[in-house]
């Protein structure tokens, strides 16, 4: 079944309508603005590569995402294969329950050790601790964010500000939780 019309791919328009979204997107999972563009530019490439696969399902923006996140999940797997594989997994919710990954990593627990397990969890609480130091709607935005995933639309909605506004949070969070990772942590 072809994509209906307001889903069909438009190349062109590409770099105009979604450059400045990926780019917020990556910069917040990588921190780095050249690996970020590069990281773009790929997804740019893939896209234009499976085009015929494309079936209009979801919007032009929302499958370019979806190409974007696995180049920023084989980025991690590219430079963790590098280091010996190493992971950071943050159980947040419940003891028992796992968790999600506070940063999309290699997913094989092979070779961890009781004290990486111990290093783990003191890491999750300074994530925590920090947080704590952070305004109410920093630290809520933030975790929206980092530890729930939520997506930026919908935040937005729940928060009731604009996504230019959530990105002013999002990065002074960021700061705020560097430098205090930075004096707890390191």
């Amino acid at each position: 079944m072809p994509p209906s019309k307001e889903n069909q791919i438009k190349p062109e328009n590409w770099v105009d309508r979604y450059s400045d979204f990926l780019f917020n997107y990556t910069i917040t999972r990588v921190n780095n603005r050249e690996i970020a563009k590069d990281l773009i530019s790929e997804t740019f490439l893939a896209a234009l590569k499976s085009m015929k696969n494309f079936k209009g399902e979801a919007s032009e923006r929302t499958w370019l995402v979806s190409i974007l996140k696995r180049k920023i999940i084989d980025y991690y797997r590219r430079i963790n294969s590098k280091k010996g594989k190493a992971e950071v997994k943050i159980n947040y919710r419940n003891e028992g329950d796992d968790g999600d990954w506070l940063e999309q990593q290699v997913s094989n627990r092979d070779g961890v050790s009781a004290e990486d397990d111990l290093m783990n969890e003191e890491l999750k609480t300074t994530i925590f601790d920090c947080l704590a130091t952070l305004p109410e709607q920093q630290a809520k935005v933030f975790k929206m964010k980092t530890i729930d995933h939520y997506d930026t639309e919908a935040i937005c909605n729940e928060l009731n500000i604009s996504a230019s506004n959530l990105w002013v949070i999002i990065h002074r969070a960021r700061k705020k939780m560097a430098e205090c990772m930075q004096d707890k942590w390191l």
